[in-house]
């Protein structure tokens, strides 16, 4: 368990801060906050009611997540507002941690999911959210959409490569979500 996860057990240490102030903006995902990358990706899933819910609960109990390869801690075991998350990525001394915080969810008839926001100590700041949708003709539909910009010097170093390993992560997740559904 990281540094991060062992100091939210303890109370008498105070919880990480949030990194920007556009706080809640990818709930409106038309209306990004300008000065940070925008990112939106969607893609199909499945169709009809069953698929929604199984996609639906594959997002919001971290399995999409831990299905990519990425090593996902959370303090719950469900996506709820103030809840903290860890995604790292690496191996020893080489596991880049990125510390998020859930800021919204959706647990709505035609849509499910939340979104986090970056906390001090990770590599980019902004907000994050990870949406399936049930659209009116059965087709289960996961979006993710994002704004964000470097807040480490390595992150401010890749410069434009960054986005592209946004994009593709998104891609992966889309493609694991879909496998995760038909299984």
């Amino acid at each position: 368990m990281t540094r991060l996860m062992n100091s939210l057990s303890r109370p008498d240490r105070p919880r990480p801060a949030l990194t920007y102030r556009e706080v809640g903006a990818t709930r409106t995902p038309e209306t990004l906050p300008e000065g940070y990358h925008h990112l939106r990706h969607s893609a199909v899933v499945g169709h009809g009611r069953a698929a929604f819910e199984a996609a639906g609960a594959a997002v919001t109990t971290w399995r999409m997540h831990r299905a990519t390869g990425a090593r996902f801690l959370a303090d719950a075991d469900r996506a709820a507002s103030g809840v903290v998350v860890e995604i790292s990525t690496g191996i020893g001394r080489l596991r880049l941690g990125a510390p998020c915080t859930v800021i919204w969810t959706a647990y709505e008839d035609d849509r499910i999911g939340f979104a986090y926001g970056t906390l001090t100590g990770h590599p980019e700041c902004g907000e994050e959210s990870f949406i399936v949708h049930l659209e009116p003709d059965g087709t289960v539909r996961f979006a993710v959409t994002a704004f964000s910009r470097p807040s480490a010097w390595y992150t401010r170093l890749g410069g434009p490569v960054i986005p592209l390993f946004q994009r593709a992560y998104a891609q992966h997740l889309g493609r694991t979500l879909r496998r995760l559904v038909r299984t």
